[in-house]
């Protein structure tokens, strides 16, 4: 692989910096996305953050790299255990559904799944969680309460020259310090010792486990240290999730593993952070009162396709809060339609040509792999692919295509497709009551009834298919 020229905004930093791993060969990465909280469906908000680590992934692979790509599954935390408690299922049973329904929605999605063994699921790795709270204990950064729960010490992880405040600017007069939280999710503008590991209480049910500290269960960002490196080592290359993570979640998992004074020397638990911006619905944030909440379920049942919402989700940078409406899926699919049209004629034209192996690289490609190299900025990378659609057609009108060529330009999109993940056009066959409209337009062409020719179109239109005229004779295509 040639030296790589990729640059992402690392949050770490707070810059824009070459993507180094610290594989000396600089081949092999590290990659840890917080994967979903399984009590309920997960919604478009979160789809973004997983479309965007699926698109930092495709893109790693396609410079080059190996991804050892690690998501995930938190499977006990505050809020599944209340759903536990009301619905009177066992704990396995509740998570198992809405895992399978997200890896599900994953694939809808054409997101590239992790392997099940980078799967983990917090339920499975309480030994490593157990361990690492110990380290942190023997070290004196964390300390047990009267409740039987342990907590981690900022104050003491400060004292020891750790810095607290690594992926933020903390102002630690002008916040409140020293407060113990026992929630998962806490105040975000305090700087609180948080819960390693939570001591049993009754409304737990039997969701608990035995500790060196009595029974009970850990905390959520504790859940994520322990099987991140447990799977990908105590220093890796990248971490991704939404900026609503950045504090206090992805702060505490930095301060608990670097507290544990696992990592080689002079390396952190985390080389580059990636984090994905907000997603607004119909320019408001999503909310079930208002009407804008939405789950991939949701958009499926009002008609539009899987590809519609990932082309969708694909169109700003992963940097930028983004404003996700139904208007904006009409248009994603009129872009697909605008690319189908395009790699169909390819298609027609190349025919069985066998693509040639000039080494040669197409101004698709290169053009692409620059803007993609800039922070992934997809805005000039579709800005490269619809240039290169009108470019085609243009050059398809004028019949200055030969199937070679058209089977080069085949093959160059579908090098970028290995990114974007859009897949082919879905085939299939009109059904049969479609077929009986178009022969009957064909004949009320022939009788020269005109009028009636157009209702008929304008009816196919309305039920989703538009026909075109060629010279091979009337086609039909799914709008």
């Amino acid at each position: 692989m040639e030296e790589t020229r990729l640059h992402l905004f690392n949050t770490l930093t707070r810059q824009v910096e070459e993507f180094r791993p610290f594989d000396e060969a600089g081949k092999t990465v590290g990659m840890y996305c917080c994967g979903p909280t399984v009590y309920d469906f997960g919604h478009i908000g979160n789809f973004r953050t997983f479309v965007f680590a699926d698109l930092v992934r495709r893109y790693l692979e396609f410079r080059g790299f190996k991804v050892n790509h690690v998501m995930n599954i938190t499977d006990v935390e505050d809020k599944i255990i209340r759903r536990v408690r009301e619905t009177g299922k066992s704990l396995k049973e509740f998570t198992a559904g809405y895992t399978d329904v997200f890896l599900q929605d994953l694939k809808e999605l054409n997101c590239l799944v992790p392997e099940e063994k980078n799967l983990p699921r917090a339920t499975e790795h309480i030994p490593q969680i157990i361990d690492l709270i110990e380290k942190l204990v023997a070290r004196g950064i964390a300390y047990r309460a009267t409740d039987g729960s342990v907590y981690f010490s900022i104050e003491k992880y400060r004292g020891c020259g750790c810095r607290y405040g690594q992926l933020v600017n903390l102002n630690f007069e002008a916040m409140r310090v020293g407060e113990r939280v026992a929630s998962d999710e806490y105040d975000k503008e305090s700087v609180a010792d948080f819960a390693l590991w939570k001591a049993r209480v009754p409304d737990d049910g039997d969701v608990f486990w035995p500790s060196p500290w009595g029974e009970g269960r850990p905390g959520w960002h504790i859940e994520c240290s322990a099987m991140s490196m447990a799977l990908l080592g105590p220093s890796f290359d990248l971490h991704l999730g939404g900026e609503d993570l950045t504090f206090p979640h992805h702060e505490d998992e930095i301060a608990q593993s670097e507290g544990a004074g696992v990592q080689p020397a002079g390396r952190p638990f985390v080389k580059h952070w990636l984090h994905g911006a907000h997603l607004l619905v119909e320019g408001k944030k999503m909310s079930k009162s208002l009407g804008n909440y939405f789950t991939v379920r949701d958009l499926l049942a009002k008609g539009f396709t899987g590809r519609e919402i990932r082309c969708l989700l694909l169109s700003a940078s992963y940097r930028e809060t983004f404003n996700f409406t139904l208007a904006g899926l009409e248009g994603a699919r009129a872009q697909l339609a605008r690319i189908d049209e395009c790699v169909g004629k390819l298609r027609e034209l190349a025919g069985s040509t066998v693509a040639s192996a000039s080494p040669s690289v197409p101004a698709l490609v290169t053009g692409f792999t620059a803007a993609m190299d800039s922070d992934l900025n997809v805005s000039a990378a579709w800005a490269v692919v619809f240039d290169w659609v009108r470019d085609t057609n243009r050059s398809l009108a004028a019949n200055e295509l030969t199937p070679a060529l058209a089977t080069a330009a085949l093959a160059a999109w579908e090098r970028l497709d290995t990114v974007l993940g859009l897949g082919a056009k879905p085939t299939g066959e009109a059904p049969a009551d479609i077929v009986a409209l178009a022969n009957e337009r064909v004949a009320a062409k022939k009788a020269k009834d005109f009028a009636r020719a157009d209702a008929i179109r304008a009816e196919l239109k309305a039920k989703g298919w538009v026909v075109e005229d060629t010279a091979k004779g009337p086609k039909l295509k799914k709008i």
